[in-house]
C-alpha cells in the first residue's frame, strides 16, 4: 500500500514533548508510537517521518530541541 506523505508543522505546547505529545494520524486519528526514521536538518531542527500502520498515511514533523540548563 503506498503511503501519502505530507509535511506538518508542530508546535510543542510543553518544553519537553514526550509520550503525551505523540502525534495522531491526520486521516484515521490512530495514535502513533514511534517515528519510522529521523534526520538532523540542522543543529537546531530534527525531522521525523511518521507512517500510520492502520491506513498507510505518511507525514513529517519537525522539532527544535531545547538545551537543558542546570541551575
Amino acid at each position: 500500500m503506498p503511503a501519502i506523505a505530507e509535511v506538518l508543522s508542530t508546535v510543542a505546547p510543553k518544553p519537553y514533548p514526550r509520550e503525551c505529545d505523540l502525534p495522531n494520524c491526520p486521516v484515521c486519528a490512530d495514535s502513533m508510537i514511534a517515528a519510522e526514521t529521523s534526520a538532523y536538518i540542522s543543529n537546531d531542527v530534527i525531522s521525523y517521518l511518521w507512517t500510520c500502520d492502520t491506513c498507510g498515511c505518511g507525514f513529517v514533523t519537525r522539532h527544535a530541541p531545547r538545551q537543558l540548563t542546570c541551575n
